[in-house]
């Protein structure tokens, strides 16, 4: 796959409040075109393939690794798994967008590896372990169980993605937040450099 355009990634752990900030910028910047991520698991809810995710089977994700069809992936449980599928990406560029990404941590280190200074990786993170704790409590969707356990992983995340990310956001108050996102994408948007 050649290398042709912009990208932008955000990964964050859950209740950071990356998903948020991407739609934000989605609706500044006209360029950019969101990559919806293939997955093996099955739709949740409301969820559309094409617009939420690329659903596969697990045989069929299988072979779309065995065949060099993804950009990156990751089994994130046994036999579930979750990528980005090359030719989304070469769709993207060949219409002249700047492609913006909203996955894992793990997969924003593999695709800023993959893109080098063509992308800008930002990680997002809540101010505190309590606050993304809060966060993930008010939406009212987790069992306190599951709860724990994306607290946990947060916090993993968060001490892997040091060193690794162009750039931290901490997500205290999503105004600033916003604005801070908009500033550091606009001066890479511009001239390919970061603050």
């Amino acid at each position: 796959m050649e290398n042709t355009g912009k990208a932008i990634i955000f990964s964050a752990p859950s209740g950071a409040g990356k998903s948020t900030i991407v739609h934000h910028l989605l609706e500044i910047y006209p360029q950019m075109d969101f990559s919806v991520s293939a997955t093996s698991r099955a739709p949740r809810g409301e969820e559309r393939n094409g617009v939420d995710y690329w659903f596969f089977s697990e045989q069929e994700f299988r072979t779309m690794i065995e065949e060099g069809k993804l950009l990156e992936y990751e089994e994130v449980y046994p036999g579930s798994f979750y990528g980005t599928l090359k030719s989304e990406i070469e769709r993207m560029w060949s219409e002249g967008k700047v492609i913006i990404f909203d996955v894992d941590v793990k997969g924003g280190v593999n695709v800023k590896k993959i893109f080098g200074d063509n992308a800008l990786s930002v990680f997002i993170q809540a101010p505190s372990v309590e606050v993304l704790r809060q966060r993930l409590v008010s939406r009212n969707t987790d069992s306190m169980e599951a709860i724990e356990k994306r607290v946990a992983k947060a916090a993993s995340e968060t001490e892997y993605a040091q060193g690794k990310f162009d750039c931290i956001l901490v997500n205290d108050d999503l105004q600033m937040a916003f604005a801070e996102a908009e500033k550091v994408v606009g001066a890479f948007l511009s001239d390919g450099e970061t603050e």
